[in-house]
């Protein structure tokens, strides 16, 4: 890992075509990703898990809230910035298979980084029971996948492995069997939490290691939807970096992201819309609000050229974002894990602890659970302000 700026390059693309260099880093991408990580930390640190308001709690199952295009968002901006970064390089001469090394090292860098966050150094570590799986391993599989697509393939075979990679995801949960339970639709419900074919093979591959007991979020198969949300990143990164105007790419961005968008909602009705496995429908409904969001952003920013001091807070964290996923489990961890005495006598948590706190303040259950989350992005924050400072960026 190296402490280093990291601007977004410009070169050929993975098809060999040269287009034109954008004049400068896309503020608007940046931009996103903090408003993304900050959003990450709001909604992991809740005083309150059942308590908190609605938009910054997860979808227990099948729906959703706004909690659940946070992390989506960040895959989708993994992508736009590959399409720019690999084109950089490209440029400057650097082998495919030099790249690919890289790509190969840094993903390892990450999974060992969720790793490490799934477990508060300050514990001590379960073997047993260590969770293999996590957000930056998934973001690390998808990124090496997408990384062999976009060195070694052109945007039509990209669009279509996106394709591949959605209606094959439903029919493996649609029609496959789940071993000694049946087939979905007709044996047992269609996506049961336990019955399904995700959480059968993680139970088979790491049962005790899973976040949720009997399956985890960030499951193996249903880590191939998420290569499709990265690979819309991807597309979109491509037409960022064309020779259009800038007018016409908000434009077409917004154009493509609704339709998208809506597609998502409509096959909700059959492949319900779900975080937990990031169902087919659930990847169409997030990437169309990427692009609308990222297109109102890149229209806002790079070509109305509002900037101006609001811009810094933000950027704070989208410059930065490993070291937020490392602030963010340096309260997430404890939070959770480190035990207080209570009025009774007996033990809570210590992020139940200050919501009883809060609440003793005169704030009520929700406002209280706001506060403490509010409380974890201010205090991430400050950590990655004093690397701000001091012009210090994580890259691995």
């Amino acid at each position: 890992m190296m402490a280093t700026a990291h601007p977004l390059a410009q070169t050929e693309s993975s098809s060999g075509e040269i287009s034109k260099p954008p004049s400068e880093r896309l503020m608007s991408v940046d931009l996103y990703r903090g408003l993304a990580v900050a959003g990450m930390i709001l909604v992991d640190n809740p005083g309150s898990d059942d308590l908190a308001y609605w938009p910054i709690k997860h979808a227990e199952w099948n729906g959703w809230t706004p909690a659940d295009f946070i992390f989506p968002s960040f895959i989708f901006l993994v992508g736009v910035s590959m399409a720019f970064s690999f084109a950089a390089r490209l440029r400057r001469g650097e082998s495919r298979r030099k790249i690919l090394n890289h790509v190969l090292i840094r993903t390892v860098i990450l999974i060992a980084i969720g790793l490490l966050v799934n477990v508060s150094p300050l514990i001590g570590l379960d073997v047993h029971t260590w969770r293999i799986y996590g957000v930056t391993q998934r973001i690390a599989l998808c990124y090496l996948v997408a990384a062999i697509l976009v060195l070694w393939t052109n945007r039509r075979t990209q669009a279509v492995a996106l394709g591949a990679c959605l209606v094959g995801y439903w029919a493996l949960m649609r029609f496959v069997p789940v071993p000694g339970l049946g087939v979905p639709g007709h044996g047992i419900p269609f996506m049961d939490p336990e019955r399904n074919i995700v959480a059968w093979l993680d139970r088979k591959l790491f049962m005790g290691r899973l976040y949720n007991g009997v399956r985890d979020p960030e499951g193996l198969l249903s880590t191939i939807p998420a290569i499709g949300t990265i690979l819309m990143g991807v597309l979109t990164g491509h037409w960022l970096r064309s020779d259009k105007t800038p007018g016409t790419k908000a434009f077409r961005m917004l154009c493509v992201g609704l339709p998208v968008l809506a597609a998502g909602l409509v096959w909700n009705r059959w492949f319900p819309i779900n975080k937990n496995l990031w169902t087919s429908s659930f990847v169409l409904l997030t990437g169309g609000f990427a692009l609308i969001f990222l297109a109102f952003l890149y229209w806002a920013v790079e070509i109305k050229k509002w900037r101006g001091v609001w811009t810094m807070p933000i950027l704070v964290f989208g410059m930065n974002a490993i070291a937020g996923f490392v602030a963010d489990s340096l309260v997430y961890g404890p939070g959770y894990s480190f035990n207080v005495k209570n009025s009774a006598g007996g033990t809570m948590s210590w992020h139940e602890a200050a919501q009883a706190w809060l609440m003793s303040l005169g704030a009520n259950a929700a406002n209280a659970s706001l506060i403490y989350s509010v409380g974890a992005v201010l205090f991430c924050w400050t950590l990655l302000w004093l690397l701000w400072r001091k012009r210090i960026f994580l890259k691995i």
